[in-house]
C-alpha cells in the first residue's frame, strides 16, 4: 500500500527519488497520516495540509546539516515520518511512545522543540548568527503557521532578522486559515520562480548600485518594485522588515514549491516565502470541518469523526454554560480567548454574544493586556486561557492587573496533568507562581458545582482572581444553574477521621486532589479538608486541623516547590504551630505525555498513590492495615 514511503527511512533516501515520483509519495504519505492518526489520535487537520511542503523542504534542503524548524509543532508530522519514525508513528502521544511535537532528544531532525507556537523565527535566528559566527555553512528554515504568526513575538524575531548580515535564514508562512485563491495559480507560480531566481536577485543588486547616488531615482525605483509585487502579492509589509518577500505560492503544488526553494536555497540574506495550504487537504471530511478534526481522538476514517456528548460534562463546558449565563446577568462581562475559542469553550459565547467575544490570536501577552485596559474603563473581562499558555504573559499579569488591582478574571483551563501532549502542556506550575502575587485571589475547584460557584466569586471581587480547573470530564456532581458565591478564604471537612489521639491524620487536598485524598482518606481514617483556596489560605482551618490532628499532608496536582503545600508550611510557621507535615504533588522534572490517569499514577497522585505515600511517612500513627493497590 506505501510502495515509495516504505523505503524512505531518511530524507537522505527521499533525495535518491526522482522527481517524477514525489507525486506518488505525497499521496502515500497522506494515507499513511490519515490511516495512522486515526488508530491513535492527534493532530490532523494541519498535518495533512503540511505534506507537500514537508516533502520539499526535505528534498532540496540538507538536513539536518541544514536546520528545520516546525512551528507551530503540531503540524509535523509528515516531517516526523519522512525523518525516521514511520513504524513509531504507532506510539504517538502515547506513554513511552513519540511525541505529537518536535522534541530534540527525539531526533537530529527535530533541531528546536517548538509546542507553544510563534518561537521558530527567534530561534532560527539564533542559529543562523551561531552558524556565521562559527563559520559554518548552513541554511536555517523557519516553518510558521496555523496561526502562529498572530503572535508578537513573530514580528519581534522578523524586526531582528530583517537587520541582521550575512545569514542565510528562509521563514515560511504555512497560510493555512484561507482556501487556494485564484492569485494562487499559474502567474504567481511564474512571478515566485523569476522573483526566487538568480537573474532578479542580480537585477536588482545592480539596480540599486546605479541607482544609489541617485536618491529620488532610486527611491522612485524601490516604490515601483514595492507596488508592481504588491498588485499579486501582499508582501510590502515583510519587504519593510528586510526580508526578500516571494509568493504566495500553492504549497500543494510541488512543481511550484521545488524550483523555488531551489532558487531561494542559493541566495544570501533573510528569505520569506508565503505558501498557502488547506487544513485537512485530501481527506474531505477534515477539508469540511477542520476544527473538528484538529486533533480527534481515535475514528473511522470512513464514516469520520462522531460527535458525541460526554456521560458528565467536562470543566470547559461548565466554565462555557457559567459565561453564558453570567452574561446576560452583566452586561460589562467581556469574553477574552488567545486563540483558542473551541477548547476554552467560548463557542457558544461567541454565538451569543458576538460583540462582547473577542479571540485576539495567539497573543497572550496582548489579550492579559487588553483585558486590564477594558477594566481600568469598568468593563469585567474574562480571560479564558490554558494554565499552560498564561506563564506567556506572567509580566502582564503582575505590572498591568495584578499592581493596578484590576478586577480581571483568570479562567484557567487544564491545571495539572493534561495527557498526550506532554511537558509542554501540563499545567504544573501555575498555583506557584500565581499565588506569591498580591492582589490575586487563586481558587482550585474539587468539582463542576464548585467551579461554577469559584467563577462568579471570582467575578463578584473587586480585583484580579484566578479559577484553575482540570481538562476532561468532572467527578459527576450536579451543576446548580444559580449564579452563587463562596465565602472568600474559607475551606470545608469533607470527612472526619473517627482514629483516637495520637493517631490522627489530616489530608488537606486542593482542586483535583479532594476525591483521591478522599479515597484515601477511606483506608486511612484520616480526615479531608477541601482547602478550595490556594490564596488566601484558610489559616483558620488550617490551624484547627494542626491542633486536632497528629501529622498533616498536602495533596496538589502542581509542582511541590512552591505550591499550595508550601502556603501552608509557610502559614503554620507564622502561627508558630509545629506539625509533622507531608507535602504531596508534582516532582521537580518535567512529565512527559501519556494517559492522564497513568501519568497520575506514575506520580503517585492518585488514590493508591496518596494511600502509600501517607503510609511510609506516617505508618506509625495508622492502625488500619494497607490496602493492596490496583495493578489496573
Amino acid at each position: 500500500m506505501y510502495e515509495l514511503l516504505k523505503t524512505i527511512d531518511s530524507p537522505a533516501d527521499l533525495r535518491r527519488l526522482e522527481r517524477a515520483q514525489l507525486k506518488q509519495l505525497a499521496d502515500e504519505l497522506r494515507a499513511f497520516i490519515l490511516e495512522s492518526v486515526s488508530r491513535t489520535g492527534g493532530h490532523l487537520s494541519s498535518n495533512l495540509g503540511t505534506v507537500e511542503l514537508a516533502i520539499a523542504l526535505h528534498y532540496v534542503f540538507d538536513t539536518p546539516n541544514d536546520r528545520l524548524i516546525w512551528d507551530v509543532g503540531h503540524q509535523s508530522y509528515p516531517h516526523k515520518i519522512l525523518t525516521g519514525r514511520r513504524e513509531a508513528m504507532a506510539t504517538l502521544r502515547q506513554f513511552g511512545g513519540i511525541s505529537g511535537f518536535p522534541r530534540r532528544c527525539e531526533s537530529e531532525y527535530d533541531t528546536f522543540g517548538t509546542a507553544h507556537s510563534s518561537t521558530s523565527i527567534s530561534a532560527a535566528l539564533g542559529m543562523a548568527v551561531a552558524s556565521r559566527n562559527k563559520g559554518e555553512q548552513r541554511h536555517h528554515i523557519a516553518v510558521i503557521g496555523d496561526g502562529a504568526m498572530t503572535a508578537g513575538m513573530a514580528f519581534e524575531a522578523l524586526n531582528n532578522a530583517g537587520v541582521t548580515e550575512n545569514i542565510r535564514l528562509l521563514v515560511i508562512l504555512n497560510d493555512n486559515d484561507m482556501s487556494i485563491s485564484p492569485p494562487v495559480g499559474a502567474l504567481n507560480r511564474y512571478l515566485a520562480r523569476l522573483m526566487s531566481g538568480k537573474f532578479y536577485a542580480a537585477a536588482k543588486s545592480v539596480g540599486k548600485q546605479m541607482l544609489r547616488p541617485v536618491p529620488p531615482l532610486f527611491e522612485l525605483a524601490r516604490k515601483f518594485e514595492e507596488h508592481a509585487k504588491g498588485m499579486v502579492v501582499p508582501g510590502t509589509m515583510f519587504e519593510e522588515f528586510g526580508f526578500n518577500y516571494i509568493g504566495p505560492i500553492d504549497g500543494h503544488d510541488l512543481d511550484a514549491l521545488i524550483p523555488t526553494l531551489t532558487n531561494l536555497k542559493a541566495l544570501d540574506g533573510p528569505q520569506f516565502l508565503h505558501v498557502v495550504t488547506r487544513k485537512g487537504y485530501g481527506y474531505k471530511l477534515a477539508e469540511a470541518d477542520p476544527v473538528l478534526y484538529h486533533g480527534p481522538g481515535r475514528f473511522d476514517p470512513k464514516e469520520g469523526v462522531k460527535k458525541a456528548a460526554p456521560a458528565k460534562p467536562t470543566y470547559t463546558q461548565v466554565f462555557g454554560d457559567w459565561l453564558c449565563d453570567m452574561a446576560r446577568a452583566d452586561p460589562r462581562l467581556i469574553g477574552i480567548t488567545p486563540a483558542m475559542r473551541e477548547g476554552s469553550g467560548l463557542v457558544r459565547f461567541e454565538q451569543e454574544f458576538p460583540h462582547r467575544y473577542f479571540d485576539v490570536g495567539i497573543a497572550e501577552q496582548h489579550a492579559v493586556t487588553f483585558a486590564a485596559g477594558l477594566a481600568c474603563e469598568g468593563m469585567k473581562p474574562v480571560v479564558a486561557i490554558y494554565s499552560t499558555f498564561l506563564q506567556r504573559a506572567y509580566d502582564q499579569l503582575i505590572h498591568d492587573v495584578a499592581i493596578q488591582n484590576l478586577p480581571v478574571v483568570f479562567a484557567l483551563d487544564r491545571g495539572g496533568l493534561v495527557g498526550a501532549d506532554g511537558a509542554t502542556h501540563h499545567g504544573a506550575f501555575d498555583l506557584s507562581f500565581l499565588r506569591c502575587i498580591p492582589n490575586l485571589t487563586v481558587m482550585a475547584p474539587a468539582d463542576e458545582n464548585e467551579c461554577r460557584m469559584m467563577l462568579t466569586t471570582a467575578f463578584r471581587l473587586d480585583g484580579p482572581a484566578a479559577v484553575r480547573y482540570p481538562r476532561g470530564s468532572g467527578v459527576g456532581v450536579p451543576v446548580d444553574p444559580d449564579l452563587k458565591t463562596l465565602p472568600v478564604g474559607r475551606g470545608e471537612v469533607r470527612r472526619e477521621s473517627r482514629a483516637p489521639a495520637g493517631r490522627r491524620i489530616a489530608i488537606l487536598a486542593f482542586g483535583s486532589m479532594v476525591h483521591p485524598a478522599l479515597a484515601a482518606a477511606e483506608a486511612l481514617d484520616a480526615t479531608v479538608a477541601n482547602m478550595r483556596f490556594v490564596k488566601p489560605l484558610d489559616r483558620e482551618l488550617l490551624r484547627r486541623l494542626a491542633e486536632t490532628h497528629d501529622a498533616l499532608v498536602t495533596v496538589e496536582e502542581n509542582v511541590v516547590m512552591g505550591g499550595a503545600g508550601s502556603a501552608c508550611s509557610e502559614a503554620l510557621a507564622e502561627l508558630r504551630i509545629e506539625r509533622p507535615i507531608l507535602h504531596l504533588g508534582l516532582p521537580d522534572e518535567f512529565i512527559d505525555h501519556g494517559d492522564p490517569a497513568r501519568l497520575l499514577a506514575s506520580v503517585g497522585l492518585d488514590a493508591a498513590g496518596i494511600e502509600e505515600s501517607i503510609r511510609a511517612r506516617f505508618g506509625h500513627l495508622l492502625a488500619s492495615p494497607r490496602r493492596a493497590r490496583s495493578t489496573a
